[in-house]
């Protein structure tokens, strides 16, 4: 990364503070009621919207209520009530084995450490850091999702490409107590303003300290939500 450490510390500041204002309610939107659900929620938002998630899961936690339920759902009539999530074959796959584990070696309980949330099927950094903060209130990172990969790069904040890098590079001059905040901020300001394919530039909040303002981006990624 060319800009140095201070300078980036100093913009991320600027950053939070501002989306701050322009989005004081932010937070996570999919429904859930339990850490199990949360967990659930989180695999099927993969590469899929989170209003499609929360329409699915309105049914799918009356019908499926525990892990237990969850493990012992035949794959088939899983997959076929995620049908309209996207590959929803693998998800059902990944929720039924994590849900087996869970009871098998969890006693039931999603587990609170970031090492046990990566060992289960269909959970990686990403997806164990929400389920860390919104179902343990333990913060042990910085969700990258495709609106913070897009926003962050844009910003010139990092370089970096891959959710795992970006995440080592924010942690680095982002303040730990905005960790969990900063992702929600890009998340809104992603959905709101600054997309994909045509971030609305004359009206984003962030446009004077932006960079990529104004100008085709190089660094424009594809377009979706993860969560």
């Amino acid at each position: 990364m060319g800009t140095p450490l201070d300078s980036r510390e100093a913009q991320a500041a600027e950053v939070i503070d501002r989306l701050a204002t322009e989005y004081p309610d932010t937070t996570i939107s999919l429904d859930f009621s339990t850490r199990f659900e949360l967990l659930v929620a989180v695999i099927l938002s993969a590469q899929c919207t989170d209003e499609r998630v929360n329409e699915t899961t309105a049914d799918l936690f009356e019908t499926y209520s525990s892990p237990e339920a969850f493990a012992n759902a035949p794959q088939e009539e899983l997959a076929e009530a995620l049908n309209s999530i996207t590959y929803y074959n693998n998800k059902a796959s990944y929720i039924r084995e994590s849900a087996q584990i869970v009871v098998d070696e969890h006693d039931g309980e999603v587990p609170d450490t970031m090492t046990e949330l990566t060992d289960l099927p269909g959970v990686g950094r990403k997806t164990a850091n929400v389920v860390l903060q919104h179902g343990h209130d333990v913060v042990e990172g910085i969700v990258v999702d495709t609106h913070v990969q897009r926003i962050t790069r844009r910003l010139g904040l990092t370089d970096e490409k891959r959710p795992e890098k970006i995440e080592t590079d924010l942690m680095a001059f982002v303040p730990e107590d905005r960790w969990q905040a900063f992702t929600h901020l890009f998340i809104s300001h992603g959905r709101a303003t600054c997309t994909a394919r045509n971030p609305d530039c004359a009206d984003c909040t962030l446009e004077d300290i932006c960079p990529s303002s104004k100008a085709d981006s190089a660094v424009d990624l594809a377009s979706g939500e993860a969560w």
